[in-house]
């Protein structure tokens, strides 16, 4: 007889496991150790026999999962550590080296996000790549609302370094975006 989450589980692991592993990739950056990490998150999610009310409310529990085992995962292992050490190095150049090089190198966004310490990653990923709000990745990764705003504008400011732009970003909850006379689309 199966039991109550089962079939649950079963589904969230046959439809959405491509989805959930590229969500951890965006933190780990290998395809192995983001697999490890959805394994991970799926058991703790089910282990207590939760019971959720649909498919969707299962994946983002499962998401918030990856990120707080990745969390988890870097605290224990010392990691944050070695990609602050790693990022410090990533955004260095030497001098009459070809700058445009070396901002070509750090192009893709995966690798640059991968160079920031296990906490701004989890707080840009679940700011831009998950849509939450500050208040809400406050919550799941049990931090003030200012330390996620420092978090993510840290990241910010280190990827736009990493990526050769000169942008500034604002970490506004609202956004007002007023039509142009473009016309029907």
């Amino acid at each position: 007889m199966p039991r109550e989450w089962e079939p649950m589980l079963t589904t969230l692991a046959t439809q959405r496991y491509p989805r959930l592993v590229s969500h951890a990739m965006m933190l780990v950056g290998s395809r192995t150790d983001a697999e490890d990490l959805v394994q991970e998150a799926l058991v703790a999610t089910f282990v207590g026999r939760r019971t959720f009310e649909g498919l969707g409310q299962a994946e983002q529990y499962v998401r918030r999962a990856i990120v707080t085992k990745f969390v988890d995962r870097a605290r224990k292992s010392g990691r944050e550590r070695k990609l602050w050490d790693r990022a410090a190095n990533a955004g260095s150049v030497e001098a009459g080296s070809d700058h445009g090089a070396a901002v070509g190198a750090m192009v893709d966004v995966g690798v640059a996000l991968r160079t920031l310490p296990p906490r701004q990653r989890a707080c840009v990923a679940l700011r831009y790549l998950d849509d939450l709000t500050v208040p809400q990745t406050a919550t799941l990764l049990g931090l003030s609302d200012g330390a996620v705003k420092r978090y993510v504008s840290d990241g910010l400011r280190t990827l736009s370094t990493l990526m050769g732009t000169d942008e500034i970003f604002d970490d506004a909850e609202w956004l007002v975006v007023h039509p142009s006379g473009g016309g029907d689309r």
